[in-house]
């Protein structure tokens, strides 16, 4: 039988590894703020929210400095990171913020959401409603657009590493 440890006994290294055992893709949230390419690296996004209205979701942290900015676009793209970034992650999420997309190609729609070229996802977002859950942000955003390319492979975080799926 599982024994389980109380909420109040576990430290966050142990909470971490436990959420860290629960594989998930990895995406990019990006807009342009101005001229300046702006973007947030999340493992905690949800599609299939819901179908009609076409919606997804994904969790921030409340000490974010990058996603006030985002927050305040009319749009947003998501790329669902493919087995090609696997290099330019942590470059985007870099405290660096001047260097994130150096050599990174991407696309800019004409709304101002920003796709990260090469995705096996893209989705065009705005925001439905945001939600404080303790130390994040839970945020709903409506799709507006998409497109997908099957002959490309997510990338997947499994135990604060990045892994490929296997065919």
């Amino acid at each position: 039988m599982t024994t389980l440890i109380p909420t109040a006994e576990i430290d966050s290294t142990e909470l971490r590894k436990a959420f860290g055992a629960f594989p998930t893709g990895v995406v990019a949230l990006a807009g342009m703020a101005g001229d300046e390419p702006t973007v947030i690296v999340a493992s905690s996004f949800a599609v299939g929210v819901s179908q009609e209205p076409p919606l997804v979701m994904f969790a921030v942290q409340q000490s974010s400095t990058t996603w006030p900015v985002l927050r305040g676009l009319p749009t947003l793209g998501i790329s669902v990171l493919g087995e090609t970034h696997t290099e330019v992650i942590r470059q985007l999420s870099s405290k660096d913020k001047t260097r994130r997309f150096a050599g990174v190609d991407t696309t800019v729609l004409p709304s101002g959401a920003l796709l990260l070229d090469e995705a096996p996802v893209h989705f065009e977002c705005s925001i439905e409603s945001s939600h404080v859950a303790g130390d994040h942000e839970i945020v709903v955003l409506r799709v507006i657009g998409l497109a997908n390319d099957h002959s490309k492979n997510p990338i997947v975080f499994h135990r604060s590493a990045f892994a490929r799926l296997s065919a």
